[in-house]
């Protein structure tokens, strides 16, 4: 088979949770140490790092293998759900698994893929992990798929575990609250393991602090330990940050190639994280800390947040799609300046869509849209809940349709934005 035909088959024998929800979720990890086991435990031929959290893991597990890079390490990176390729999951040193990779896996693998018939995701984390030590990665920092508890990345020992923050995200499988959520988050400490929380929340911390606390492992506060005194934009479209600890300025004219203002929490998670990867003998200097956040996008491959993707009029697309995602993209769109707001929005049908429709601004003309997976909200069924949130706008069958729509009514200083789901901004990618 080629790259083409490998990745159908894959499509058509194992369910995928970002297509077809929750048919793929399996709510235990029978099969991945079951996978484990015949692949002779690989993932513990090289150091880990572990990234949860309910918004901003990709994010900071981008910002750490960049850090990483810098420092000179051979940098393994597992990440999802992809955006063009499938290969973006799986990445050394920025450099994406290679066509012949996968389909050697898929070939010489291809009698336990069909005997236990893992999820897509449990045959994605097993690839990884194996080609991991194929290549003799020294460090691999491994993004959380959903949960923690029952994620199949949460087999590894890892150096430092990491929660960026807890929202209202995948109810149906983590919990309907906060605390349960952070309870099936929290499922990555590990016994004498540094966790780091990026977000101190009331609800969830006393949650984090009983699993530390089990576990003998120490838990640090990134928000608590680093502080922004001061951001602004440099004319090259970087973030600067002023980041001080306590009262110290620790990090002066601190650059990140990332422009979401979201990031700000993001940077400080992953700065703390450092610090920890550093007590546990790691080498990393300042000016890899600096040159690291300063090239993130360059060094890994980083899409879609806040990612420009065209001018005159301003057209962006950010991959935000829960709740509190959404809140701090309106905010920031409320920021950025523009004349007449244009929103290309689709959704999955498995959201808590009135929630994140009622934040939206009600001024914005909306195309209304759906990606091309199973799991996304028929875009008529979309524009009729909108419209019972006073959003007003016309449905369209596509992605590319509904933009091209939209830089047809767009004058040169509006701002056009495209989000709601991943797989929105995953289909305006692919035509980019």
């Amino acid at each position: 088979m080629n790259y083409k035909e490998t990745l159908d088959f894959l499509f058509a024998q194992l369910p995928m949770y970002q297509r077809v929800g929750k048919a793929a979720y399996k709510a235990d990890l029978a099969t991945t140490l079951e996978l484990d086991r015949y692949f002779r435990h690989p993932h513990k031929a090289y150091k880990t790092i572990h990234i949860a959290g309910t918004n901003g893991k990709g994010s900071v597990s981008h910002c750490i293998a960049s850090v990483l890079q810098e420092s000179g390490l051979k940098v393994g990176l597992y990440t999802s759900p992809h955006l063009k390729d499938f290969r973006e999951r799986i990445r050394i040193n920025g450099e994406m698994i290679t066509e012949q990779a996968v389909i050697d896996f898929v070939a010489n693998h291809s009698e336990i893929i069909k005997s236990l018939q893992p999820s897509f995701f449990e045959m994605s984390v097993a690839m990884a992990f194996d080609y991991f030590k194929q290549e003799a990665v020294d460090v691999a920092i491994v993004e959380v798929g959903m949960g923690g508890r029952l994620d199949s990345t949460n087999i590894i020992s890892p150096e430092v575990s990491a929660i960026t923050n807890i929202g209202l995200d995948h109810t149906a499988f983590l919990g309907t609250d906060l605390e349960q959520i952070a309870g099936e988050k929290g499922g990555i400490i590990k016994k004498n393991t540094p966790v780091v929380i990026g977000q101190t929340q009331k609800e969830t911390a006393p949650v984090f602090m009983k699993l530390a606390q089990e576990h003998s492992s120490d838990i640090i506060f990134a928000d608590k330990e680093l502080s922004i005194s001061t951001a602004t934009l440099s004319v090259d479209e970087k973030q600067i940050f002023q980041i001080r600890k306590g009262e110290e300025l620790i990090y002066p004219d601190l650059q990140l190639d990332l422009l979401g203002s979201y990031q700000q929490k993001n940077v400080l998670t992953a700065l703390t994280i450092i610090e920890q990867l550093q007590k546990k003998q790691f080498t990393i200097s300042t000016d890899n800390i600096y040159a690291g956040l300063k090239k993130v996008v360059n060094n890994t491959g980083l899409l879609g947040r806040w990612q420009h993707i065209g001018y005159n009029p301003r057209i962006i697309c950010d991959t935000g799609h829960n709740l509190d995602g959404m809140q701090m993209l309106v905010k920031q769109i409320q920021n950025t300046p523009h004349n007449k707001l244009h929103i290309v929005l689709g959704m999955v049908n498995d959201k808590d869509h009135a929630a994140v429709l009622n934040i939206l601004p009600k001024q914005a003309q909306y195309y209304f849209t759906k990606a091309s997976i199973p799991r996304s909200l028929d875009e008529n069924e979309l524009k009729e809940m909108a419209g019972s949130c006073n959003l007003k706008g016309e449905s369209y069958p596509d992605v590319t349709t509904a933009l091209n729509s939209a830089k047809k009514n767009a004058d040169v200083n509006d701002l056009i934005f495209i989000g709601g789901s991943t797989f929105i901004v995953a289909d305006t990618l692919e035509k980019c």
